[in-house]
């Protein structure tokens, strides 16, 4: 039986760009569903399809048992959207936001009160309710925008890029938000650059590149699929970089991955603790001061670099600036509400 989000063979096109080539997604009831890819892999634009604020040109979507070309309307009555940019009204206060979605989806003045009030203690927002959301800082925005999307509690979510731009602080407040959502039967569809987030928070991941998905499975089975150990150096002196490379080459059993600014070098490798050793000692020999040194097993940003060819970039995929986008999509919620 098909899953609260069930795509099959989703095709959208743009001109002559394939946007989404073929997309298959199935997200059970009570998970959370990670997108991963690189900028212009697809992954807003399925979003975008399943929420009903793009037609697909051909291919199946069901989303809460409802059907996403037949049923629209239904569809939007049943899921929250938080997309790239946080859409809220700036002119209006944090609490006044909240009580204008609830009555834009028809809830009772009083309800839709109690309901922002709850939310705004939930997020951590109650000491800003009634400041105008332009003096708020990015992180409280964020967190109003997805309180936003919860005031109807929706047994689906979809969350684009929800902690992009946001401190460490913010990004763990929101991600302890997602997890009590989904411990409450909320099904979840994540799209993110942060492949810690998706690794922390996602039960399975879906990897697209062009339009079409290359990878699935739990954030273990991929990086298993991925294989090895890697041995991971941090040099003392920038200029030991090209040395060490050629000491972790030597014992590497696949490309060394050299991040200049860090002064991080890593190498795939076999051997184990074994090995480790040698390189220690090898590096020793060589002259080669260093900070730290260590043994790992592959990590999802390794998986992404070998699926797709190089690292996750966090940048926005919308090419326009972020005060339209956050427009767009505060009228797609006020089109969600009808």
């Amino acid at each position: 039986m098909p899953g609260a989000i069930y795509a099959e063979g989703l095709v959208k096109t743009f001109g002559d760009v394939r946007a989404l080539d073929g997309v298959d997604l199935d997200v059970p009831e009570g998970t959370v569903l990670g997108l991963l890819g690189p900028n212009g892999a697809g992954k807003t634009t399925a979003v975008r399809c399943l929420t009903t604020l793009l037609q697909p040109d051909s291919g199946k979507a069901v989303v809460a048992g409802l059907d996403v070309l037949k049923q629209p309307n239904e569809v939007r009555r049943s899921i929250g959207l938080s997309g790239q940019f946080a859409a809220v009204d700036e002119y209006l206060t944090g609490r006044e936001n909240l009580q204008m979605v609830g009555q834009l989806y028809q809830m009772k003045a009083k309800a839709a009160k109690a309901r922002a009030a709850e939310l705004l203690d939930q997020f951590d927002l109650a000491d800003a309710a009634d400041r105008p959301a332009k003096t708020y800082s990015g992180g409280m925005r964020r967190r109003l925008d997805l309180a936003a999307a919860l005031v109807v509690s929706p047994p689906v979510m979809f969350m684009d890029e929800p902690t992009t731009g946001l401190d460490p602080r913010n990004r763990q407040l929101l991600w302890d938000v997602i997890k009590r959502l989904v411990s409450g039967g909320t099904t979840l569809l994540l799209t993110t650059q942060y492949l810690e987030e998706a690794d922390h928070l996602a039960h399975d991941i879906v990897v697209v590149d062009h339009g079409h998905v290359i990878a699935r499975g739990t954030s273990d089975e991929l990086k298993a699929r991925t294989g090895g150990e890697r041995v991971e150096v941090v040099v003392h002196e920038r200029e030991h970089i090209a040395t060490a490379g050629e000491v972790l080459t030597g014992f590497g059993k696949g490309e060394l991955t050299v991040e200049e600014h860090t002064r991080k070098l890593t190498v795939p490798v076999t051997g184990g603790a074994k090995l480790l050793a040698e390189v220690i000692r090898e590096l020793d020999v060589r002259g080669i001061e260093i900070d730290d040194i260590g043994l790992r097993r592959p990590t999802l940003d390794d998986v992404f670099l070998s699926l797709t060819g190089h690292v996750a970039e966090v940048k926005e995929e919308d090419n326009g600036a972020p005060e339209k986008a956050a427009a767009k999509d505060r009228r797609h919620k006020k089109e969600a509400a009808k």
